[in-house]
């Protein structure tokens, strides 16, 4: 793999430097070139998580298509063979949010998330899944829950699962829409350079309704030091949104995060649950506050 990289380059890798944020197992490095360019690096191997390798091959595809005018990085080469799969891309030289959030940073980030919300209405390109799919068939934790009749969830949870269900099995037609998501908007995937916000990792995008990526970002925001999930949506101009929509979504969003928290950690991604369930808790507070469910 790295013969190739290097043929494709058409210079040494002198030096690696593996960066450690992130959820995905494998490599993730920034590299530097014997020519002075530098480059970034992810890889997997099929042996370290059999769904890795085929979530950077839609990577690959997505990267390839954005519009030149989308802050992604620039896909230089991908590797996929002796069942290794790798994107090599431009490095960003720039930082993640600060944490806590800042009043600055999270400007940025909204005004960036903002308009390439605009730029990608209706999407430029063609993808397979929408926002709608996964809400239906993946994204679904209360009615995973209540099916296995989960019994290890908070009281409040517990007590109203049936209604959290029914409001989750509305978010399907709540997101629908024409914008291209990227459907995994949080600090983590966010590089800042000066006064430019990169937005990276793009595997999961999808079509949907254009206020998605800001709202389903909220717990995230909240559990960094950021303001409260209401306080951050008054910011965002979602008032045009029926709340209807936004509970919908905002509770399915709830679910995934307390149910899938309960399973086991994937392999080779020992943490994620731990961050699961810590948006988790923000966005239950954020629930309870918007049904006044008691």
């Amino acid at each position: 793999m790295r013969a190739s990289l290097e043929v494709r380059l058409g210079s040494r890798v002198v030096a690696a430097v593996t960066q450690p944020t992130g959820f995905s197992p494998g490599l993730a490095a920034r590299l530097r070139l014997g020519d002075g360019r530098r480059a970034f690096i992810k890889a997997v191997s099929e042996a370290a998580n059999p769904d890795t390798p085929d979530i950077h091959r839609r990577e690959a595809r997505i990267l390839a298509a954005l519009p030149a005018s989308i802050p992604a990085p620039r896909l230089l080469w991908t590797y996929d063979e002796h069942g290794w799969v790798a994107l090599c891309m431009e490095d960003i030289d720039g930082r993640h949010p600060d944490e806590p959030w800042t009043r600055h940073d999270l400007d940025l980030v909204i005004a960036t998330v903002t308009k390439m919300a605009r730029d990608l209405t209706p999407s430029p390109i063609d993808v397979d899944v929408s926002a709608a799919d996964a809400f239906a068939r993946q994204i679904n934790g209360w009615q995973e829950a209540l099916s296995r009749r989960e019994d290890r969830l908070d009281p409040w949870c517990l007590r109203h699962l049936e209604r959290l269900a029914e409001l989750e099995s509305r978010a399907p037609a709540a997101a629908a829409g024409e914008t291209l998501l990227h459907f995994d908007v949080r600090a983590d995937n966010l590089l800042i350079a000066g006064e430019k916000v990169y937005v990276l990792d793009w595997p999961w995008a999808r079509t949907g309704a254009w206020w998605i990526d800001l709202v389903a970002m909220a717990p995230s925001v909240a559990m960094q030091g950021g303001p409260d999930p209401a306080e951050f949506v008054h910011r965002i101009g979602v008032n045009a949104v029926p709340n209807e929509a936004l509970d919908a979504v905002i509770c399915t969003i709830a679910g995934y995060f307390v149910v899938h928290a309960l399973d086991p950690a994937p392999p080779g991604i020992p943490t994620v649950r731990a961050f699961q369930a810590a948006q988790g808790r923000e966005a239950i507070s954020w629930l309870r506050e918007r049904t006044g469910w008691d």
